[in-house]
């Protein structure tokens, strides 16, 4: 589920920060990933929008699937039928494991946190619209590229801090992580 933003102006910052901010997240867990005993792979899923019938779902699904294998003139017709569907927006899943631990870590919500202040899992924020971390636009209303580098090395720490502990049960609550 996509953050709640309370006007144009923080949805216009946080376009200019999600990118830079994703990339450099990748960049920061593979780096972390090599100094750590956990091992890493991508996985990606669909976002959909709220209130989309599993039905529905189901249905853009296969119709995407048979483009791979359609003829040119079932292309266009599985495209036009697509056209009219909801589409879903890609997830991204940071699958991590070490012996006998595999932890799921959803890097947007890591993003969230990073570009947002205080930001807390969706689930958890009720109907509270996201502040911008103001610290990571400077300004002249650019990426702050020092500052962002910053948090998101901070952000990432703090992840691979936790991941001991998630055996007990002391982060796995949150909504970064899935099992």
């Amino acid at each position: 589920m996509k953050p709640k933003f309370a006007d144009d102006q923080t949805w216009q910052q946080a376009e200019l920060l999600m990118q830079p901010a994703f990339i450099r997240l990748v960049d920061n867990l593979r780096k972390q990933m090599e100094l750590s005993e956990w091992q890493g792979t991508y996985e990606t899923f669909a976002i959909w929008a709220e209130g989309i019938p599993d039905e529905v779902k189901q249905t853009v699904l296969q119709l995407q699937s048979e483009l791979s294998t359609a003829s040119p003139s079932q292309v266009d017709e599985i495209e036009r039928q697509l056209a009219q569907l909801p589409t879903s927006h890609p997830g991204y899943y940071l699958c991590l494991q070490q012996q006998d631990q595999q932890i799921k870590v959803d890097l947007w919500q890591l993003c969230y946190q990073i570009c947002f202040e205080g930001y807390q899992a969706v689930s958890d924020r009720c109907d509270q619209s996201v502040v911008i971390d103001a610290h990571l636009i400077d300004d002249m209303g650019e990426v702050d590229w020092h500052q962002l580098e910053t948090k998101t090395q901070q952000t990432v720490e703090q992840l691979f801090a936790t991941l001991p502990n998630l055996g007990h049960g002391d982060m796995a609550k949150q909504a970064i992580y899935h099992e």
